[in-house]
């Protein structure tokens, strides 16, 4: 059976989420705000508008518009600083393995991420050919938990939805993959990803046999 599979970016094929809780970090310590690693969990997978609404939320802070615009880019331009200097070794682990086994299944395997950084990153460490689609930040409107962003993934392999299988490390992510009427699969803390239909630590614990079983396993 043809699947599709769909994978986000932070925290799942790179682990670029320390490179964003820096640039929020040295952002909200501007604005005289503490910004906690715990904070920066609850901006995964969220956009980067919405991140710094929360932000100022959590410091009771009002800014201006030109204010808002000017830290969202200056934000932006320190993560990419950071994400210049990217490369192989900044894969997590495991990750080629299983790309390379569903490209042998002859699977369809897409990106759907909320980034607008991700073609950038997918080419510094040298996964970008490995995608038949790349859907990312410049192609939605809605953030996760909306599903816009998957179901794209899946018009754009030609795949329709119950077909499709998710790979997120978020809460947001996984719900947004549910609501698609998507397999979901968490890559990380149980106790946190517990709305998905499988999770694990990370890919070294994916094996073969288990992505058999989802080539021929339907959401229900």
């Amino acid at each position: 059976m043809k699947k599709a599979f769909i994978f986000d970016l932070d925290g799942v094929i790179v682990d670029t989420a320390k490179y964003h809780f820096l640039a929020w970090q040295n952002l909200a310590k501007g604005l005289g705000i503490s910004f906690s690693s715990a904070q920066n969990e609850q901006l995964k997978g969220v956009s980067r508008i919405r991140s710094l609404e929360k932000i100022l939320e959590w410091g009771n802070t009002t800014i201006s518009e030109e204010e808002f615009t000017r830290l969202m880019h200056e934000k932006n331009e320190e993560y990419l600083e950071y994400i210049t200097k990217m490369d192989t070794s900044e894969i997590l682990p495991d990750v080629p393995r299983v790309l390379d086994y569903l490209i042998s299944q002859d699977q369809a395997i897409a990106l759907g991420s909320a980034s607008k950084n991700a073609r950038v990153i997918l080419e510094k460490v040298k996964l970008y050919d490995k995608f038949h689609a790349i859907v990312d930040g410049t192609n939605v409107s809605k953030a996760k938990p909306d599903p816009e962003v998957f179901l794209i993934g899946a018009q754009e392999l030609d795949v329709s939805p119950e077909n499709c299988i998710v790979f997120e490390d978020s809460v947001a992510g996984v719900q947004a993959a549910n609501v698609a009427n998507m397999i979901s699969i968490g890559i990380g803390d149980a106790k946190v990803l517990h709305e998905a239909d499988y999770i694990f630590n990370d890919f070294t614990e994916i094996k073969e046999e288990f992505i058999n079983n989802l080539v021929m396993a339907k959401k229900v």
